[in-house]
Order: C-alpha cells, then structure tokens, then sequence
C-alpha cells in the first residue's frame, strides 16, 4: 500500500521557521514528482510546490517564493519542506503528494496524497 506521511508540523510564531518532511513507503519513491499542497480554513487547496524525480527542477507558487524551499532524499524516500519566515497567511493543512508526471503544479495531476499536518503561524 502506498503510504505518504507528513510530519514536522505544530505552532510558530510569525517570521519562524519550520520543517516539515513527508515519508513514503510503498512506491518506487525516485520515480515520482513530488509536490506539496496546504488548504487553509475555508478555502480550497492550493498549489505550494513541486521537484522533479532527481531534484533538477522545481516549481514554486508566488507566494512562498524566496520563503519556502523543497528538497528531497532519493535514498531515505523523504521529500521535505523547509519554511522560513512564515506569515499568518500560511497558516492551513499541508499536504504531500506523489505524481507520475516528471513535475507538475495541479491536483489532477497526483496519483498519491498523505494526510496532512496542521501548520499554524499565530500573529
């Protein structure tokens, strides 16, 4: 069974930073693009982030550019999310997923989604 775990997140004060990390087990891990989502309260998911299967391309949404940086582990099958100077606004669920498609910025386009974890940037 393919399984994406998320974890790393919990509470920050506005201009902090955190980690978060997604586990993925029951796939060829290096054979997917993995891109990160995050749904606010009350608002639709959106797109946050994208690498490709070896990490030589990567896609951003305006508006955690410069702020928020992917990376990802071929061989520990673990794709991260390092977010800096966080904002209220950034404040929702965040979710890994996994594609077939070498990169990709839309929901469709992902095969395999974790269950989230709970980021909140207090003011």
């Amino acid at each position: 069974q393919v399984q994406l775990v998320e974890s790393g997140g919990g509470l920050v004060q506005a201009g902090g930073s955190v980690r978060l990390s997604c586990a993925a087990s029951g796939l060829t891990f290096s054979r997917y693009g993995m891109g990160w989502f995050r749904q606010a309260a009350g608002k639709e998911r959106e797109f946050v982030v994208t690498i490709s299967r070896s990490a030589d391309s990567t896609y951003y949404a305006d508006s955690v550019k410069g702020r928020f940086f992917i990376s990802r582990d071929n061989t520990g099958n673990t794709v991260f999310l390092r977010m800096t100077s966080l904002k209220p606004e950034d404040t929702a669920v965040y979710y890994c997923a996994a594609t077939t498609a070498i990169i990709a910025a839309q929901e469709p386009s992902y095969d395999h989604w974790g269950q989230g974890t709970q980021v909140s940037v207090s003011s």
